[in-house]
């Protein structure tokens, strides 16, 4: 592996647990200062690979380094060198804002002239310089996203690895801690975010879709719709989405609900448009509307599953 210009990179990255493989053989390779996605549905191995990279947790085979040290052998230097925050956001509840910051920066031995100065950092950061003095668990949730990622970051990594950060916020929040996220990368730090939010993959500089534990396709957002929807998509406003979503099913056209609408993958959208409106209408299901849309990435994520 080239580490010239490189933060993270690891090869045949493999993690089993008895009988069950979690991550299988998965290679990727991390810029210095890129903000990059790790995608993927609960339960595909996004989690376990970010424990391997930040070693808590020991791979079963396969090789990589995390800002020049050895995950195999050098998990403690690693432990020291990163910023990590998981999707309980390791927040002690029962502690106070300020005294959940004394403590990690106790835990990240934090330089004794340095903690105020951090300490007040966080607080601005968060926005919850007035809420210094209250229980953590009596906070909001994107307070104390916003709490645990200065929590992790007390120490001024160069590498931060976020583990479903968003997952349990509301949108603003999840709006707002990107931007946190913007600001880290142009100050050089390179980011390392989990995600099932398939919207939030557009933000990234480059990213991965992980499925059953094997990465399925990486690159830049625009590239892996490029390359992976060669297909045109539409957008389909109708009533009863699963029943709607069925009848095309049965006709062979690939179809999903996406909120309250459903999408379909046809080879020619201007073909497909009347047939699909008369499959649904024959079938008694009123349509609202029918467009070809520009796909997203989620329309990029089911078209490769389906054939995984």
């Amino acid at each position: 592996m080239n580490e010239s210009g490189t933060a993270v990179a690891f090869e045949g990255l493999t993690r089993v647990f008895g009988d069950f493989t979690a991550v299988d053989r998965i290679s990727l390779s991390i810029a210095k200062g890129e903000i990059f996605g790790f995608l993927g549905p609960n339960g595909a191995g996004k989690s376990t690979t970010i424990k391997m990279l930040c070693g808590l947790l020991a791979p079963s085979a396969g090789k990589g380094r995390v800002g020049g040290f050895d995950i195999m052998t050098e998990a403690e230097e690693i432990k020291k060198t990163i910023g990590y925050m998981s999707q309980k956001f390791s927040l002690y509840e029962d502690l106070t804002v300020e005294e959940n910051i004394n403590f990690f920066s106790g835990i990240y031995r934090v330089p004794r002239e340095k903690k105020q100065e951090r300490k007040e950092w966080v607080l601005e950061m968060a926005g919850i310089a007035d809420k210094r003095g209250a229980l953590t668990r009596t906070l909001s949730g994107g307070f104390k996203q916003r709490l645990a990622l200065g929590c992790a970051i007390l120490h001024e990594p160069s590498i931060i690895f976020l583990d479903e950060p968003t997952s349990g916020v509301d949108p603003i929040s999840r709006r707002n801690f990107w931007r946190l996220i913007y600001t880290m990368a142009r100050e050089g730090k390179t980011i390392f975010v989990t995600t099932h939010y398939m919207d939030e993959a557009e933000y990234c500089d480059r990213l991965a879709l992980i499925y059953r534990g094997r990465i399925v396709a990486q690159g830049m957002p625009g590239e892996l719709k490029q390359e992976f929807m060669t297909r045109d998509v539409l957008e389909i406003e109708a009533s009863r989405l699963v029943e709607g979503m069925e009848t095309l099913y049965r006709h062979g056209i690939e179809t999903a609900i996406f909120g309250s609408v459903l999408h379909a993958t046809v080879e020619d959208a201007e073909e497909a448009i009347p047939r699909i409106k008369g499959l649904l209408e024959g079938a008694g299901i009123r349509v609202e509307r029918i467009e070809r849309i520009v796909p997203s990435l989620e329309d990029v994520f089911v078209a490769l599953i389906e054939v995984s």
